[in-house]
């Protein structure tokens, strides 16, 4: 892709004031600005990455995690490309979405090195990986392994969890597994703020009994209705004034805005979640 250079129209004053207050900053590890997982506009992502790209950094988003990660690029760009991209774009591409196996994770970590990212996570488990306890207890050998390697390249690893990991497998939450398994100076965990909400456990809950090993947030609600369908964050039914004031507590260092499913606009969506974590931040 040959190099474009693209103007920032109507969002420099957004940006510029996107640092928190002193009153939540105080209760961070470090000074975060707000994010956006890319898996919510995948499909605008997938038509015209450049100007969906556009839009999301005119509504204020200043740091991006990918999920378009495949054979060396970015959403069909090579890494140094996609990441000027973003980065002309007044916006930081700090973490990514990747399938892991052992075949391409050199690849996988070159890759990442020339875009930029920090933080690799993996999203998601097949049934197979997570058949029974011990699964998940491979799982864990795995993720510090993989863990290991980040740490010799400069970044580090994440694991993403949904609903599944914490039904309750042999008398134990795999979850608590996962977590009582890996190494914390290798991996750190992407918690989903609504799917263990969904799953009936309170994050809160888990800041306290292992706090510092949450670097990374997904930030999404639930609808109070009774569907607990996803909605726009400040929406639903999850307290984040309360959620953000464990934010130290809980070791978090970066959160994105994500929603899976969108019934309306998608750009509508995002810019509903930005303002309301806008206003009580």
């Amino acid at each position: 892709m040959k190099r474009r250079t693209f103007l920032r129209t109507g969002s420099a004053g957004l940006i510029a004031g996107m640092l928190l207050p002193e009153r939540i900053l105080a209760n961070l590890t470090a000074p975060n600005q707000i994010g956006l997982q890319l898996y919510s506009v995948r499909d605008e992502m997938a038509k015209d990455p450049e100007a969906c790209l556009k839009r999301i950094s005119g509504i204020g988003y200043t740091r991006l995690e990918a999920a378009g990660y495949e054979d060396r690029q970015f959403y069909g760009m090579p890494p140094g490309d996609f990441r000027q991209l973003v980065e002309e774009l007044g916006m930081r591409l700090v973490a990514s979405h990747v399938s892991f196996n052992k075949d391409n994770m050199d690849k996988v970590l070159e890759a990442h090195r020339e875009a930029g990212i920090k933080y690799l996570v993996w999203p998601w488990l097949s049934q197979e990986q997570r058949s029974d306890l011990g699964s998940y207890r491979d799982i864990a050998v795995k993720c510090n392994a993989i863990g290991k390697m980040c740490k010799d390249n400069n970044m580090k690893f994440g694991y993403h969890n949904h609903d599944f990991e914490f039904q309750e497998m042999e008398g134990k939450i795999p979850y608590d597994v996962l977590l009582d398994e890996t190494d914390p100076e290798l991996v750190c965990m992407e918690i989903d703020l609504y799917w263990i909400t969904f799953a009936g456990k309170d994050p809160k809950k888990y800041f306290e009994k292992y706090p510092g090993r949450f670097h990374l947030w997904h930030v999404k609600d639930m609808a109070g209705d009774g569907s607990r369908d996803m909605t726009e964050v400040g929406s639903g039914m999850i307290d984040y004034k309360e959620l953000f004031g464990m934010a130290s507590v809980s070791g978090m260092k970066e959160f994105f805005v994500e929603q899976d499913t969108i019934k309306g606009n998608v750009f509508e969506s995002v810019q509903a979640s930005y303002n309301y974590i806008n206003s009580i931040l």
